[in-house]
């Protein structure tokens, strides 16, 4: 078993981390005060590829696997994660759009979609429906042109920032079987959002509620096929769950990495506190954790790419271990800071605060929890 990156894959790596240190660490405070990412830097994503990482190189896009796209985010999420994830959710939908459009709709989107000329964002909870993503309430009515929406979408990552938007909506009966994807662009009649949403992390991340009041889109805005919708949101997730798990482990590691630095130069008692042996086995504590975190995200990566018939339950297992490993050893590190750890100069308080939402979205950990066991008791 061969547990090394290609020298590909490293390079893959390298180029994402040196980007983010030289374009995103230096700015990301002021974006999170400002509430917003600057859309320059976007084209810059795209002259590296970054647009379509998961698309097929035949529709345009890099043709990556799932491991190698986990490497740019954990890379990038050393910058700043709330960056990196905003980037993977634009990525989630050029890849359905790839997947289930029709050739009409990859035609017509994906080329601004993967040079990020028209950014995408993901509209799936509501405010009544989160893990239970499939009693969503926003309706789908089709007329003589196409489809009339009306229903609210809450938490939405890019709501009012963004270019485009993949709506699920109710088309049909209840449940699951019921709920299509449509395209909906900005600036279409009916679209409006909610006030800007004060966060605790991932605030250069504009998020609102996406408004569709009588909202008019044509039947070409249709992803796929009817009652499909729900079956095409879910398999997005798979590949969803493996990136933020990949942006808590490169969030992790910037916060040990720091952690590691100012131990070394911070004294107490006569001597640099990193020859304390307390705190010695809390640094090795802490990067066992890591590693393993590590490892485990590239198995369930491998098996997702492999297409194994249990990938499904190793992508839940290890979003909730990696992203529950990244928050403690954040947490760990901003402690080891002491009261300079609370401070925002040092950058470990964003890193906690960034960091904890990976728990939630992308399904709640809870729910992780939910699928592994369905999963083993399946296969009793």
């Amino acid at each position: 078993m061969d547990f090394a990156l290609t020298e590909e894959q490293g390079a893959i790596f390298d180029m994402a981390e040196s980007f983010g240190a030289e374009h995103i660490a230096p700015f990301a405070r002021d974006w999170e005060a400002q509430g917003t990412i600057p859309k320059a830097l976007w084209g810059q994503f795209a002259e590296l590829g970054f647009g379509g990482l998961y698309v097929r190189e035949e529709s345009g896009g890099a043709g990556l696997s799932r491991l190698e796209a986990t490497l740019i985010f954990e890379a990038l999420s050393k910058a700043c994660p709330s960056v990196a994830a905003f980037l993977s959710i634009h990525n989630m939908c050029a890849a359905m759009i790839d997947k289930f459009g029709s050739d009409a709709m990859r035609a017509e989107f994906l080329p601004r979609v993967i040079a990020l000329e028209c950014f995408m964002s993901y509209c799936l909870t509501e405010p009544g429906s989160g893990s239970d993503a499939a009693a969503l309430k926003t309706r789908a009515v089709r007329d003589n042109k196409g489809y009339i929406l009306n229903g609210t979408k809450a938490f939405i990552s890019g709501g009012g920032y963004s270019d485009g938007y993949i709506v699920m909506a109710r088309t049909g009966e209840d449940g699951p079987k019921g709920i299509s994807a449509l395209v909906v662009m900005d600036g279409a009649q009916g679209l409006s959002f909610g006030g800007l949403e004060d966060k605790m992390g991932w605030r250069s991340q504009p998020t609102r509620q996406v408004q569709l009041d009588d909202c008019h889109v044509g039947a070409d805005a249709l992803l796929g096929e009817e009652g499909r919708g729900f079956a095409y949101a879910m398999a997005g997730l798979d590949g969803g769950r493996l990136n933020i798990a990949a942006c808590s482990l490169g969030g992790a590691q910037a916060a040990l990495d720091a952690t590691l630095a100012y131990m070394g130069e911070r004294r107490a008692f006569g001597q640099s506190i990193d020859q304390f042996q307390g705190l010695q086995f809390r640094l090795a504590d802490m990067e066992i954790e890591l590693q393993a975190a590590r490892v485990f995200l590239r198995q369930a990566a491998w098996k997702l790419d492999q297409g194994a018939p249990d990938a499904t339950k190793f992508c839940a297992m290890a979003k909730k271990f990696v992203t529950e490993a990244g928050s403690r050893i954040a947490d760990q590190c901003l402690q080891l800071h002491g009261g300079y750890g609370y401070l925002a100069d040092y950058g470990i308080e964003k890193l906690v605060r960034d960091l904890r939402v990976h728990q939630i979205l992308e399904g709640t950990n809870e729910i992780m929890r939910l699928i592994v066991a369905r999963q083993m008791l399946a296969a009793r």
